[in-house]
């Protein structure tokens, strides 16, 4: 497998010229305090190295050594502590955390490319500090300033880690019926009982303490999601002068056997009686909980990215190297026996929708996360609501659609290796391994979808569409004659969308089937036409340049190919969600 390499070059690209993402951050006086082109560009090198050097050559080998269970006790393979160790000594834990408490308070526009390239070198090994980062959002939010103060600097130092205990063996999606019961103390703290399952990171040897959020039920919990509260509960007690003391009294029963991420510990949690104290206000702990859904969603999505971004680097590789056959049109390589298999069409069919998906999740991605940083940053008021509304639109669109793009991505890379691509030495099967589960975990892609036809579309009569929908029109309509070979076919695409967000809404009112039977296709046009918009600025910044830099030249390239070859699907997954879902309850459940 090809070394790993961090696309530097692209990702200043969409941030400094896609986006003019530096400007943006200078009309906000707590990031204009703290970075600037500069500073994100000494941030974005050294995370490239650390990625590249550190933790990438441990990609093959954590997958193959794995975790280890023993007597409650986790072991991650060689190597995972010390690489650990130096991701945490760099600050790179707290890279989005605030100042106040040791956190480097970058914008989330260049933590997404940090994540983007830690992911890339492993993924189990990104999950570590990600579920921390979550835990750290959560925290800062919500809980105390006692609470704060007491863990979020060793947090985002990485000195400890963090987790989120949601799942329990029969509640998954429907978190409303969790049976994990949080007891009040006379001192304020609570007791917390109950069994978690798939908590990533819930036990290991990265760090000294674990801190767990845990969403629990107090006794007199009203039935249902809104009777929830998030507690935390650390796996060591941490004293009044913050110093470590006894063992809290949970324990990690076992580790799952999983088909991929190996390196990262997947863990079943037992909490009996456990000291935690309450994030937030009572009977509030999914809200508590979602203040970092749309950062963490984004975050499994960038994973898809990732794992494309990787296999894309060595199927380029490979396909230069690999000699098989000769060109349709004759001998390219004279000299050898046969030609790289770069110059077949099929080949280059497969790398090109690598790239394009590649580039165009990259700009997506890095979209969304400058919309987090208006919400969260921007003076202005109305800028602000305005950004929250295209974050609660687009991140469903953000982890399903990226992850989706990334497991075809991955898949591709695997078959331009044909047969090596299925062999594990090669690297190609572990990422498709790898990304399978970002279509699962954060809320599976099909409530992703549900997410957003149901609730962000229909759910408001399509007003939070219209407000993005409006922003691609005004782009087409402000573009110059000479991006018109863009932006008239994504014009198109974005009326196609239109007339299908109105189908849905109005099909909807008769037929509550219709939604959950179009969710999925919906979603995907949406993203293949919110990548238009991307790649439409991204042939922006590059046209006119090409002929000086081949950067430019291939980004205008692999844009032709995007809108030529890529976006057309719209029209067939268009086609299926008019079918309506009558076709889906032809059969009885005796049928099937």
């Amino acid at each position: 497998m090809a070394d790993y390499k961090a696309p530097l070059r692209d990702m200043r690209f969409v941030l400094n010229e896609v986006f003019d993402a530096p400007k943006l951050w200078q009309t906000m006086p707590a990031l204009a305090e703290v970075v600037d082109t500069e500073t994100a560009e000494a941030i974005l090198e050294e995370a490239g190295k650390i990625t590249a050097n550190s933790i990438a050559p441990l990609n093959r080998s954590g997958d193959e050594e794995g975790c280890r269970w023993v007597d409650g006790a986790v072991t991650t393979p060689a190597g995972y502590p010390e690489a650990y160790h130096l991701y945490a000594e760099g600050g790179w834990v707290g890279v989005g955390g605030d100042p106040a408490y040791g956190g480097m308070g970058m914008p989330k526009a260049i933590s997404a490319q940090v994540e983007e390239m830690m992911n890339s070198a492993s993924l189990a090994f990104g999950l570590y500090p990600m579920l921390t980062s979550g835990a750290c959002l959560s925290i800062y939010a919500h809980a105390s300033e006692e609470l704060k103060q007491k863990y979020l600097p060793n947090m985002y130092a990485g000195v400890w880690s963090g987790s989120m205990c949601l799942t329990e063996p029969h509640a998954g999606t429907d978190l409303g019926i969790i049976r994990t019961k949080a007891e009040p103390q006379a001192d304020g703290s609570y007791k917390v009982s109950g069994t978690k399952i798939f908590i990533t990171g819930g036990e290991h040897d990265l760090t000294d303490n674990i801190i767990h959020l845990v969403l629990a039920k107090l006794p007199d919990a009203p039935a249902g999601s809104r009777g929830i509260s998030l507690f935390l509960v650390p796996k060591v007690m941490v004293n009044d002068d913050g110093s470590l003391g006894k063992r809290n009294s949970l324990s990690c029963g076992s580790i799952e056997h999983k088909m991929g991420i190996q390196a990262s510990a997947t863990c079943v949690m037992n909490f009996d009686g456990a000291t935690g104290w309450m994030v937030g206000e009572p009977n509030k702990g999914l809200a508590a909980m979602f203040t970092m859904m749309n950062y963490e969603r984004l975050g499994v999505g960038i994973q898809g990215l990732s794992t494309g971004e990787r296999s894309y680097q060595s199927a380029i590789e490979y396909a230069r190297e690999r000699i098989q056959s000769r060109a349709p049109t004759g001998p390219v390589s004279q000299d050898k026996a046969a030609d790289p298999i770069i110059v077949h069409p099929d080949v280059r069919r497969m790398l090109l929708t690598m790239k394009a998906l590649n580039e165009g999740g990259r700009a997506f991605s890095s979209y969304v996360a400058l919309q987090l940083d208006i919400a969260k940053f921007g003076d202005d008021a109305e800028a602000r609501q305005r950004a929250e509304a295209q974050v609660a639109l687009l991140t469903p669109v953000a982890k399903a659609f990226l992850t989706d793009m990334g497991l075809e991505t991955t898949v591709h890379g695997q078959q331009i290796f044909g047969g090596h691509g299925f062999i594990r030495e090669w690297g190609q099967e572990q990422l498709v391994r790898d990304c399978r589960i970002t279509q699962i975990y954060e809320g599976t892609n099909g409530i992703q979808a549900l997410d957003l036809l149901g609730r962000k579309v229909v759910g408001n009569g399509g007003e939070l569409y219209n407000a993005f929908a409006e922003e691609i029109r005004s782009y087409c309509a402000a573009a110059s004659s000479e991006l018109g070979e863009f932006t008239v076919p994504l014009k198109a695409a974005l009326e196609n969308l239109d007339g299908l967000t109105a189908f849905v809404i109005d099909s909807a009112q008769r037929n509550p089937n219709e939604i959950g039977a179009a969710s999925v296709e919906y979603l995907h046009v949406f993203g293949y036409t919110a990548y238009a918009y991307m790649w439409a600025r991204m042939a922006e910044a590059a046209l006119g340049k090409e002929k000086q830099d081949d950067f430019y030249a291939g980004k205008l390239g692999t844009a032709r190919f995007y809108f030529a070859r890529l976006l057309p699907r719209i029209h067939s997954l268009s086609a299926s969600v008019r079918a309506g879902s009558d076709s889906l309850y032809l059969l009885d459940a005796a049928q099937f």
